[in-house]
């Protein structure tokens, strides 16, 4: 059976020695969240996850939600961690005192879902997604509506969802045909169907809130006609208490491939009650204030998996006993290609988290730092990484879930040893929030493009300047990758107006390679770091990890861009039947 324990030594290093957390708390918001105060909050819900979460992953995944006569059961034992979970405090954990929140940082936030996602990813939706709506509200929703909701939302008293997609109208969202029609009393009625709703229905918590997306009567058509709506499964009262059901019913729920334990729905509404959030056809910008930050929820999502993928096959292939190694020993750990495994799956890992927590970092100090330039830097590098956060860490949770497969062998393919689910779950997470391939158009149409290529100059500027400080053995490697990548940026930059297929079929292998350089620049760092500290096998462990990620996976990326450079004019000048033939 796959088991967690959270990795405390590896976050305590990123935040504090490779991307000095500290930085934070000389904000007047956070003068409290010192890194003594994180580690110890950190290491607390360390504890509850590891010990009353973590035992449930098989189990719920074995279980299921189960529809029946319009109610969903969760799986035995979600509900009890939920209310333990949220009476705890960590729902609210990043959000503002005013709302009941602890107003701690963005970045403490994610690490807690880090550890929510490797013990049980389908149960870490649940909190996510209110995260998620809380967000989506705050940043557009009136003052009357923040008062009524946002209280709730913080505590986990109530959840949230995010009600986006219909049967027609999938990643594209201007298809959407749920309409909005204004009553007398300034509420909107609110019919149609959504589907793949996470969180749609339960009865985890007093009220489940919907952020929806619909259609004004007199909406031109497309993404440009969009409104955002709040709709509440229970009416909310004058006096803040709950009222009547309102009209929105799970129809069904999806039996899915994986994440059996989040409840994923088929929601309609007809009639629903709903309140319109900020102004009338600008849902498209409202729901993405929501969605980009869910995409770096998702990344954290696929590092959670990745973590428990590494972890477990690490454990197995020390104890573990086949046949031979050339140095007599038994334990397959000291087969190459096992050993190749492993080096593999640390080396992305752990590249990863320092992705994923320097993204995070950077979403604090935009939202906070007193100085405007410093601010704008930061959204800059917030908005190039949610991409790679979201493509890179879900990516590697799907292959590394693989690889944890292969190190087990043919005990990996069954479901008893539980890495098998890893794969299962990890899946979908490479495909919602937008799949990876949007997340790769993103990148190469509007992230290289935007401020005049700033975003992506800030980030060679950045490595280039480390590289100066650098043993050749780690610095050299990453030169060429980022040599490579800049060459290859330039030719996006300027060929992507007359040439958009070619930028568009060799996106995915851009970002690809645009994120291994980055975690090139991130093993650098993690080395540099491991060096000043004192432990000599830890430091040798990670001297020997960076240098696997230099030689054996860095060097993918000239590779990665010489086919990203190749033109796509005969591919897509293929018929579309030509593909039946």
């Amino acid at each position: 059976m796959a088991s967690y324990q959270a990795p405390l030594s590896e976050i305590q290093f990123v935040l504090n020695e490779v991307l000095k957390v500290e930085r934070l708390c000389e904000l007047a918001v956070f003068k409290d969240a010192t890194p003594d105060t994180l580690s110890g909050l950190i290491d607390e819900a360390a504890r509850l996850i590891e010990e009353k979460l973590a035992p449930l992953n098989a189990s719920a995944d074995a279980q299921g939600c189960v529809l029946e006569d319009g109610e969903i059961t969760v799986p035995d034992g979600f509900t009890e961690f939920f209310h333990l979970y949220r009476d705890a405090g960590w729902v609210g954990i990043s959000q503002k005192e005013e709302y009941g929140g602890a107003a701690l940082p963005y970045t403490l936030g994610k690490v807690v879902e880090e550890l929510l996602c490797s013990a049980n990813v389908a149960f870490a939706l649940y909190p996510g997604l209110t995260q998620g709506c809380f967000e989506a509200l705050e940043a557009s929703a009136s003052d009357d509506i923040k008062k009524t909701y946002l209280p709730k939302l913080a505590t986990g008293e109530w959840t949230g969802t995010m009600c986006i997609t219909e049967p027609q109208a999938g990643s594209d969202i201007g298809a959407a045909k749920t309409r909005a029609t204004p009553q007398a009393d300034g509420s909107y009625r609110i019919d149609g169907g959504k589907i793949f709703i996470t969180s749609g229905e339960h009865r985890m918590a007093d009220n489940i809130v919907h952020f929806v997306l619909a259609r004004l009567p007199d909406a031109p058509a497309g993404v440009k006609g969009l409104s955002t709506f709040v709709v509440p499964k229970f009416l909310v009262n004058a006096d803040g208490s709950l009222g009547a059901r309102n009209g929105v019913a799970v129809q069904s729920i999806e039996h899915k491939m994986g994440i059996n334990g989040s409840v994923t729905c088929v929601l309609q509404f007809d009639g629903a009650q709903g309140w319109l959030v900020g102004e009338p056809n600008h849902g498209i910008q409202n729901m993405f204030v929501m969605m980009n930050l869910a995409r770096i929820m998702v990344g954290f999502q696929g590092l959670g998996q990745c973590e428990l993928a590494t972890q477990n096959a690490i454990r197995y292939a020390l104890d573990r006993k086949q046949g031979k190694a050339a140095n007599g020993k038994a334990e397959i750990v000291e087969h190459p290609d096992v050993r190749r495994m492993l080096l593999q799956m640390k080396a992305m890992t752990e590249g990863a988290r320092v992705l994923a927590y320097e993204t995070a970092i950077w979403v604090d100090l935009a939202r906070h730092h007193p100085d405007a330039s410093v601010r704008e830097t930061a959204q800059d590098w917030v908005e190039l990484n949610t991409p790679l956060v979201k493509s890179l860490c879900t990516d590697a949770a799907f292959e590394l879930g693989s690889m944890a497969i292969q190190v087990y062998g043919g005990h990996g393919f069954i479901k008893e040893h539980g890495v098998e689910q890893i794969v299962r779950d990890a899946k979908i997470l490479c495909l919602y929030e937008g799949t990876n391939g949007i997340q790769a158009m993103d990148l190469v149409r509007r992230k290289l493009a935007l401020h005049g290529g700033r975003l992506p100059q800030r980030f060679f500027d950045a490595v280039r300047a480390d590289l100066t400080h650098a043993p050749a053995s780690l610095a050299e490697p990453l030169k060429v990758a980022l040599d490579a990548l800049a060459q290859t940026t330039a030719q996006i930059q300027a060929q992507f107006k007359t040439c958009p297929d070619d930028a568009a079929f060799g996106c995915v292998d851009y970002q690809r390679a645009f994120a291994l350089t980055y975690l090139g620049w991130n093993w650098l760092r993690m080395a540099r770091a491991a060096q000043a500290c004192g432990d000599a096998q830890w430091v040798k462990i990670k001297l020997a990890t960076a240098q696997f990620f230099a030689t054996r996976i860095l060097p993918q990326v000239p590779a990665l861009l010489t086919i990203v450079e190749h033109s796509a004019a005969d591919f897509m000048a293929l018929d579309a039947n030509d593909f039946a033939a």
